[in-house]
């Protein structure tokens, strides 16, 4: 079987890759050539966990190809995933320029039938405007082929992307057409041999569930922030709440977090798109703009809390940072909560330093010299006034606190993720501050 997936950012490199390592025939395009040059030498454009190997492995026993020739791509292809970016437009909804590109590209080069599969995160009724752009160029071609256009949106986690798709909780696939569901049920059979995850619905309610998905998890952050926020006013602790509240089945462990605020390339992006649609279509959200609310306040928890210790006077303060990415095992710093501090540290003439595993990197691309970065987690530290913990990377759950205390000015921690005890920080005889504790 052979397939085409066009954008080879986090969604369609981790797809294509997993894809071939069930053996499918998958070519890869993307209109960067640096990005695919690098690619055929197996340098990757973003960081994931075990996806390296992945695609060398695929690239030599030639069952992975990247282009930047989409028309070549199709020759023998029975579905093509569209996974390229739809960021948000200046009014907060999804920009389709990219997708309805890659649509008209398809109609003007389809020569046999084909599935196109919106794998990117679109608005619903996409798919009808990606199926009226292919049919345009084939009427401007002269030319009636058969094809159908389906949704099958992804639900991968930064930092556990491979095995999010190797053994998927669910595939939604939304479909009208009898031949688009038999070409899908072959190419994730290897998927779903031991129960039958795939879920078939129609089309505009495919596109609604990855929305919805998002806006749930994203909900259930902002819920437990805003009750944390509370729990520190009246003396409650939210990690006992969220053991409370997560033993019960119907709510579950997962998500009820509190922390310095959500952060990535999903959430943030699709309750805003969310929240815009239902807009247009004069139906207001007020869940999710106070979940976005809610969220925006959030980003700025730890920064209050360094503030009112200082009495609010940072000048001159030395501020380190342990973890820049939005989440661990990733890079991806797109609307991550360091950023927001970083700012705000910053602007009150605060000195910063940072350090995280894998996304200086990218920080540095995003912010250049704004802030100072350290080798290692106690370069960081060294003469800091005080340490944040914004990122719950595993390297920073046992810490060689004695050495520690030697490097800093003060044993003064702010800890966003709520990774260490504070009574174990109080009896070693640190000033710790938590979320919601």
């Amino acid at each position: 079987m052979k397939i085409s997936m066009v954008g080879t950012g986090y969604v369609g490199l981790v797809s294509g890759t997993c894809f071939a390592e069930t053996g499918v025939i998958v070519t890869c395009v993307d209109v960067d050539k640096e990005k695919i040059d690098n690619l055929k030498k197996g340098i990757l454009p973003i960081y994931e966990p075990g996806l390296e190997p992945m695609v060398q492995r695929n690239v030599e026993n030639n069952r992975l190809f990247f282009t930047i020739n989409l028309k070549d791509s199709l020759e023998g292809v029975e579905a093509i995933f569209i996974a390229v970016g739809t960021p948000p437009d200046e009014d907060g909804s999804a920009d389709l320029q990219y997708v309805l590109s890659v649509a008209r590209e398809i109609g003007q080069h389809i020569t046999e039938y084909l599935v196109v599969l919106t794998k990117s995160t679109v608005p619903i009724g996409t798919a009808k405007r990606v199926r009226a752009a292919i049919q345009e160029e084939l009427d401007k071609r002269g030319v009636s082929i058969p094809y159908d256009v389906a949704s099958n949106p992804e639900f991968l986690k930064e930092g556990d992307a491979i095995n999010d798709f190797l053994k998927p909780d669910r595939v939604v696939i939304g479909t009208d057409s009898e031949q688009a569901r038999e070409v899908m049920n072959r190419l994730y059979k290897p998927f779903v041999m031991k129960n039958n995850r795939i879920v078939f619905m129609d089309i505009p309610s495919a596109e609604m569930t990855k929305y919805a998905a998002n806006a749930m998890l994203a909900t259930k952050i902002s819920f437990m922030n805003d009750i944390a926020n509370l729990c520190e006013i009246v003396g409650a602790d939210i990690t006992s709440v969220r053991r409370g509240i997560g033993s019960d089945t119907r709510i579950g462990y997962q998500f009820i977090y509190a922390g310095a605020g959500y952060g990535g390339s999903c959430f943030p992006k699709d309750v805003k798109a969310l929240i815009k649609t239902s807009d247009k279509n004069n139906h207001s959200l007020e869940v999710l703009k106070a979940v976005e609310d809610v969220n925006d306040r959030q980003k700025l928890v730890l920064f209050n809390k360094v503030n009112k210790h200082f009495n609010g006077d940072l000048k001159g303060k030395r501020i380190a940072l342990w973890g820049l990415s939005f989440k661990p095992n990733t890079d991806d710093m797109r609307e991550a909560p360091a950023l927001v501090i970083i700012d705000n540290l910053v602007e009150a003439g605060a000195t910063v330093v940072g350090y995280d595993p894998v996304a200086m990197k990218e920080c540095k691309r995003i912010i250049g010299d704004k802030i100072e970065y350290a080798s290692d987690p106690y370069d960081a530290v060294k003469n800091a006034d005080a340490l944040l913990l914004v990122t719950e990377w595993s390297e920073f759950r046992v810490p060689k606190w004695k050495e520690m205390e030697g490097l800093m000015k003060s044993k003064l921690i702010f800890d966003g993720r709520n990774i260490y005890e504070p009574e174990d920080m109080k009896k070693w005889g640190w000033i710790y501050y938590g979320i919601g504790r």
